[in-house]
């Protein structure tokens, strides 16, 4: 069987190549729909397949959906039952990344968000690396400035805004780089990758900056911090950082759904550490890959068996 298979669209789990939507969405012209990025992790070991932080993420979908005034109109528990049936239907055997999306499904002109229809969909597709995990990837600072909360706000994965995420990977990738690290609108602090949050070690404390400064509130960069502190790996700080901060680093890392635990070796052709993935990084990801797998007992909560 080919993957993805099945969308949940207009209410219903119907075949993939059924869910369409009208060129005349606002939420295609106008980019007013909100996201979620959903992990599965297929275990070899025990044949199994668990999604991670389920519930977390379907609570942030519908808290978020307030800033863009998208009703979702369905409940925590029900998105994660439809969520269970339509990845049971698929019957994966690899790891997959489950994509939730309420919009503006209205067909109307005009870039407002009230006065319109509103829907939602979930699929699914497999996915292995987003960003490499096993080697150190090189990055640069972009030209292109992170959006503000005043402006779109970073926090929510607001579909319209993630033009600003594109322009910044795609400046990377022209110029040879695997990544993209981004600064604030006014120019003075650090907030994320194009579409991931980073993470410093330096002077023994682990840092990331918080979530008033324009990032993401990843759900990732909370299993990390978490990790840390349970595992005594290292002091976790939450503040803003310097853009040259990050070239006398020990260590830097993103982390994201989509990128997971990624070890960065260079900042604008300046080596990080001995250029490698450092010794947290590693602790951190060898952890966290267990713990996606249903193999931290203490974390079981967070892994919901297909």
């Amino acid at each position: 069987m080919s993957h993805p298979g099945y969308a949940f669209f207009n209410k219903n789990i119907i075949p993939i190549e059924m869910a369409k939507v009208d060129i005349r969405t606002n939420a295609l012209q106008y980019g007013t729909g909100i996201f979620e990025g959903i992990r599965s992790y297929w275990d070899n070991d025990t044949g199994k397949n668990y999604i991670f932080r389920m519930r977390d993420h379907f609570e942030r979908f519908i808290r978020n959906a307030k800033i863009i005034m998208i009703e979702v109109k369905y409940s925590v528990d029900q998105l994660c039952d439809i969520t269970l049936d339509l990845m049971k239907k698929e019957k994966y055997s690899e790891d997959a990344y489950i994509r939730p999306f309420a919009y503006n499904s209205g067909l109307g002109i005009g870039p407002k968000l009230i006065g319109n229809d509103q829907d939602l969909f979930i699929y699914s597709i497999p996915l292995g690396l987003y960003l490499e995990t096993d080697r150190a990837i090189s990055v640069c600072i972009s030209s292109w400035d992170r959006i503000s909360d005043n402006s779109i706000p970073p926090r929510a994965k607001i579909s319209g805004s993630y033009v600003n995420a594109a322009l910044q990977k795609t400046e990377a990738i022209l110029n040879g780089y695997d990544e993209a690290l981004v600064l604030s609108a006014d120019g003075r602090h650090v907030c994320e990758g194009s579409a991931m949050n980073v993470f410093m070690v330096r002077n023994n404390k682990l840092v990331t900056p918080a979530v008033t400064d324009d990032i993401l509130e990843g759900i990732t960069r909370n299993t990390v911090i978490e990790l840390a502190k349970k595992l005594n790996i290292m002091e976790v700080v939450e503040r803003p950082i310097d853009r040259t901060e990050l070239y006398t680093a020990d260590e830097l890392f993103f982390c994201g759904t989509g990128a997971q635990i990624s070890p960065i070796g260079s900042v604008d052709k300046r080596t990080i550490g001995d250029g490698g993935m450092g010794p947290v990084t590693k602790k951190l990801q060898d952890n966290y890959f267990k713990l996606v797998t249903n193999k931290i007992e203490e974390y079981s909560a967070w892994c919901t068996e297909v």
